[in-house]
């Protein structure tokens, strides 16, 4: 092989070898953009269901609070209505007793 023949085997494997290298570096590049585009996403739905998952927090502490409020009406009618029953039959009790003594 003379000089020249061996100098432009070197150029053509240089030149294969750059054109590897500049393929490899687009592909890198690629591949690093879909990266950060699949992060920017997965971040913003991250963010999506923080914001959904505070907002559900605040809806169930509301219902609770209903909840609770609703729960102490219930239970202020409920003893209420016990006090009202136990008057009820303490004066049936009393009128039964005065009923059996019958008049004297």
């Amino acid at each position: 092989m003379t000089p020249e023949e061996r100098f432009e085997h070197f150029k053509r494997l240089t030149a294969g070898l750059a054109e590897e290298r500049r393929k490899n570096r687009d592909e890198d590049k690629t591949l690093w953009r879909d990266t950060q585009r699949q992060i920017n996403e997965l971040s913003a739905r991250i963010l999506q269901f923080g914001q959904e998952s505070q907002e559900s927090a605040r809806r169930h502490r509301e219902a609770d609070s209903r909840l609770e409020a609703r729960i102490k009406q219930l239970a202020e009618e409920s003893g209420e209505a016990d006090r009202r029953l136990e008057a009820r039959i303490e004066s049936l009790v009393s009128a039964i007793s005065q009923f059996l003594a019958g008049p004297k």
